[in-house]
């Protein structure tokens, strides 16, 4: 806010009185907070720091032991600066002694050897103070104004940072409070060497109260959080921070005839230019914005995952730069960067996604977050690094990163078997509910449990963090290891391929769903025909051929509800053509089963008996699954 004192020797008033520098160059930076005139010794009393002293020195003690005590006191109180006009006390150069003793202390000393009436002086950086003032107050209101638009807008974390660098000038991180970066924007300076190192370098900030300067690193920091939850911190790189300006424009010579005594270390320390205040305001503004932000999304994902979310989803659909996503995962503390990467995705099956729908709208939603932070927990208990987040509506993905290619297989294991262990299968054998007696006949049978078998611990579910609890008496229960299906796609060895292992992954946990077998890990050759035509469902000749074979039959259903012939077939089929079996399977009668047979056969012109038109309608069948499949 205010000019230094090298910005008040520049002013054209100033330069008329012929202004040298004789001493204290380490202290040109300081700020000028205004200008005193002073003809008494004792003038220090009176003072309160960041002034800028005028005389003439006609009252300035005549012995060298009261210049070394006059001097000192100045730069006790914390003057900025001492200027004295030569001509009527001093006529060639102030005393040696002075020179010596604001050169040991750091304080400008400058002689005006040209006389001129101080008053111009005093309204020329007077000016300049208020115009310095009215500039800080109207940043401060844009600074406010812009981050209450960003308040009511619900703008995320990388936004919020995005403008704290816009509005600063200066780059700006978000760390949590283990130092792994949540959000950054470097200003147009090197992200690489903004992050290298960025936990080591972060703990080495350690500045001194809630928002604070620290003047070893350069870093203006804030701690974010609110209601007595501090979540992270809120960093702000102040260009002169860490560093002493001592040349350039505007510097003034030194004369020959100071004394050139070096200051003390701790004296030029101690001259480090603060930031502006309307910094100190800016990120105070932004870090309360970003845990406003936090308080209205409590319930929803927390920033690293978030993060995590928008990763993955930049590697399926190439939304960004592999080599900014490797250094934003870095910066999360996943290593990216020369690993054998392998896509997982863990999602529910078919059925329990029906279920997870009957208790009302945020179960879906909630049911997601709880797989999300089983994964999570998963993750860590295999040791496993892994960006992971919710990929979709309905699964969690993970791209796993390991260091040896021969370590896939048992890392996959391990993974599953944490999932296990924390997703146990709490669904009892219970007798159906009035709601989910009636099953319709042409539904898929409940999958086989995949995993471990049931333990008998009925009643228990899992808290978010893995551990048992009692299952609350009629209440929704939460899904076991049976519910769920672990799929991976193929391991690659490089970040840009790292996308196609997770569609891939994707694509082989949703041709799975439907799938009944006791598989801890489903891969690319286990789901076979069905993945093949999962992978099809858009091909329109795909929904031709499903229309062709099955459309009668579907029509038909469509306006007999009650009948729903398409499960007898689906029986039928999935039996192998074996009718007793079929029959038992649809819980019908043979009697009753074979006449639905022959209807079938008749609705769709088909002779049933054949293998070649068996074989038609079952691929027509998992076709239509496929199509179906959200």
């Amino acid at each position: 806010m205010f000019p230094t004192v090298r910005e008040v020797l520049a002013l054209v008033p100033v330069r008329h009185g012929a202004p040298r520098l004789v001493a204290g160059d380490a202290g040109l930076d300081r700020p000028v907070r205004w200008v005193h005139v002073a003809e008494v010794p004792d003038i220090a009393t009176l003072l309160g720091g960041g002034e800028l002293v005028l005389t003439t020195g006609i009252g300035l003690p005549a012995d060298d032991a009261g210049l070394r005590a006059f001097i000192g006191d100045l730069a006790d109180v914390g003057v900025s600066g001492l200027v004295v006009e030569l001509g009527r006390r001093y006529v060639s150069g102030v005393p040696r002694v002075m020179a010596a003793a604001a050169e040991r202390r750091g304080l400008p000393l400058v002689e005006l050897r040209r006389a001129i009436p101080f008053v111009r002086i005093t309204e020329a950086v007077h000016a300049l103070i208020v115009d310095a003032q009215l500039t800080e107050l109207r940043a401060t209101e844009e600074i406010h104004q812009r981050f209450t638009e960003l308040s009511v807008e619900g703008a995320d974390a990388a936004e919020v940072v995005r403008q704290a660098a816009e509005l600063s000038g200066c780059p700006v991180v978000l760390e949590n409070l283990s130092r792994q970066v949540l959000a950054y924007d470097p200003a147009g300076e090197s992200a690489e060497l903004l992050l290298e190192r960025w936990e080591q370098h972060s703990r080495r900030i350690r500045p001194a109260g809630r928002t604070a300067y620290d003047p070893d690193s350069g870093w203006l920091v804030t701690t974010v959080g609110a209601r007595g939850e501090d979540w992270g911190r809120l960093l702000l790189r102040w260009p002169a921070g860490g560093e002493l300006t001592t040349g350039g424009p505007g510097r003034l010579p030194a004369t020959d005839e100071a004394v050139a005594e070096p200051a003390p270390l701790d004296a030029r320390d101690a001259t480090r230019p603060a930031p502006p205040s309307r910094l100190t305001i800016l990120v105070e503004r932004a870090a309360s914005t970003l845990a406003l932000g936090r308080l209205i999304r409590r319930d929803a994902e927390g920033l690293e995952r978030q993060i995590h979310r928008t990763l993955l989803t930049a590697l399926i659909d190439h939304s960004r730069p592999v080599d900014e996503v490797a250094l934003r995962a870095k910066a999360l503390g996943v290593t990216l960067d020369r690993r054998h990467l392998v896509g997982v995705v863990v999602r529910y099956r078919a059925d329990d996604a029906a279920e997870a729908a009957e208790p009302g709208p945020e179960a879906g939603p909630a049911r997601l977050r709880d797989l999300a932070e089983s994964v999570g927990q998963a993750l860590r208990e295999a040791k496993l690094t892994a960006l992971t987040s919710a990929v979709d509506d309905h699964a969690v993905g993970a791209l796993l990163a390991l260091a040896d290619p021969a370590a896939e297989a048992r890392a996959l294991a391990a993974f599953a078997a944490a999932l296990r262990r924390l997703r146990l299968d709490t669904t009892p054998a219970r007798p159906p509910s009035p709601r989910t007696a009636p099953r319709p006949v042409d539904a898929a049978p409940r999958p086989v449990a995949v995993g471990a078998p049931h333990d008998g611990r009925a009643g228990l579910s899992c808290d978010r963090d893995g551990s048992s609890r009692p299952a609350p008496a009629g209440g929704p229960r939460l899904p076991g290891p049976a519910s769920v299906i672990i799929a991976a796609g193929s391991g690659v060895g490089s970040l840009r391929e790292a996308g196609r292992s997770l569609v891939e992954a994707r694509q082989i946990a949703e041709a799975a769903r439907r799938d009944r077998r006791d598989l801890p890990i489903f891969r690319l050759p286990h789901v076979g025909l069905a993945g093949l035509l999962h992978l099809l469902r858009d091909e329109p000749r795909l929904q031709t051929f499903v229309e062709r074979e099955l459309g009668a039959l579907l029509a038909y259903d469509a306006r007999h509800p009650r009948e729903q012939l398409l499960g007898t077939l689906r029986a039928y089929l999935e039996q192998g053509r074996n009718k007793s079996a079929a029959a038992a399977a649809a819980h019908l009668s043979r009697p009753a089963f074979y006449e639905r047979l022959a209807r079938i056969g008749r609705i769709l012109d088909a002779n049933l008996d054949s293998v070649e038109v068996c074989l038609s309608l079952h691929v027509a069948l998992l076709a239509l699954d496929a199509v179906r499949a959200p």
